[in-house]
C-alpha cells in the first residue's frame, strides 16, 4: 500500500494524517449530536475540549508508544517526532485525552462523566477509522493465516487485525449511539460500557498481533485492556449505586433534571 495520498507544495499528505482528521471531526460531530439533546453539558462543549483533547491526546499516543519502544527511538532520536510515518499508541491517546477532558470539566465546573458519555461513541468511531491508516501503512497486522480473507504484506498472507478492531470499533459505535445513549440511566453509563467492551475486543485482537509492544513477557495493550475492563466495571458499579431518582438525562429527547 502507497502511505502517501497526494503531494501538496511539495509536501506529501499521508493517509495516516487523513483518516485520523476524519476520525476527529466525525467524533466531534457526533458528540454534538448527542449534547444537543443534553441540557447538562454546554452546547459548545464538544468544540471547546476537542481544542485540548486532540492535541494531547497525540502527543500521549506518541509519547506512550516511544517509551514502550525506546530501546530503538534511543538510537534513533530524531524519528521522535516523525509521527507522519505512524507509532501512535491508542492506549496512550486516550489517556492523554481523558487527562485534557478532565482538566476541562474542572475548569468549566461540567460533570467528568457525563461529559465521557457525550464523547465515546464518536472517540471509538474515530478509532475504527483511524484503523485504515495502520492499514495504508502496512502495519497493525497479525500473524501468517490462511483465512479466505487474509492480506498480502510483505509477500506474506497476514490477519488482517487493523479490520478487525476497525469493525469491533465501528460496532461499539452503533451500539452506544443507536442503543444505550437512549437508554442511559446515570452518568458514566456509556463511558463504563465502552470501556468493557473495548477492553474484551482488544484483548483477543492484540493475541493476533506480531507488532505488539511489551511489558516484559506481556503485551502491553492486553494489560491495559485488562486494567480498562475493571475500571469500566467499577465506573458502572459506582456511578449505577451513586444515581439519584429522576438526576439524570435519558439521550431521547426527553430529560429529567430533578434535583
Amino acid at each position: 500500500m502507497n502511505p502517501v495520498a497526494f503531494t501538496l507544495f511539495g509536501l506529501e499528505v499521508r493517509w495516516y494524517g487523513i483518516f485520523i482528521a476524519t476520525g476527529a471531526l466525525l467524533a466531534i460531530f457526533f458528540a454534538e449530536k448527542l449534547i444537543e439533546r443534553n441540557p447538562r453539558v454546554p452546547k459548545e462543549a464538544a468544540v471547546d475540549v476537542s481544542i485540548f483533547a486532540l492535541p494531547l491526546g497525540i502527543i500521549g499516543a506518541r509519547t506512550y508508544y516511544v517509551l514502550f519502544e525506546w530501546q530503538y527511538y534511543s538510537a534513533h532520536l530524531s524519528e521522535v517526532l516523525a509521527i507522519r510515518n505512524g507509532g501512535l499508541a491508542i492506549h496512550g491517546g486516550l489517556i492523554g485525552g481523558s487527562l485534557a477532558i478532565f482538566i476541562y470539566c474542572r475548569t468549566k465546573k461540567i460533570s467528568f462523566f457525563e461529559l465521557l458519555d457525550m464523547l465515546a461513541p464518536g472517540v471509538v468511531l474515530a478509532q475504527g477509522i483511524g484503523r485504515w491508516g495502520n492499514f495504508m501503512n502496512g502495519e497493525a497486522h497479525g500473524g501468517v493465516t490462511t483465512v479466505p480473507w487474509a492480506i498480502n504484506v510483505g509477500g506474506q498472507m497476514v490477519h488482517p487485525t487493523f479490520l478487525y478492531e476497525s469493525m469491533l470499533d465501528v460496532g461499539i459505535f452503533l451500539f452506544l449511539y443507536f442503543y444505550l445513549s437512549k437508554k442511559r440511566r446515570f452518568s458514566g453509563e456509556l463511558a463504563g460500557a465502552y470501556m468493557i467492551l473495548y477492553g474484551i475486543g482488544r484483548f483477543f485482537i492484540e493475541g493476533l498481533r506480531t507488532d505488539s509492544l511489551y511489558i516484559g513477557p506481556l503485551r502491553t495493550a492486553q494489560v491495559v485492556s485488562i486494567i480498562g475492563i475493571t475500571l469500566g466495571i467499577l465506573l458502572l458499579l459506582v456511578q449505577s449505586k451513586s444515581k439519584k431518582t429522576g438526576d439524570y438525562t435519558l439521550i431521547d429527547g426527553k430529560s429529567s433534571t430533578k434535583e
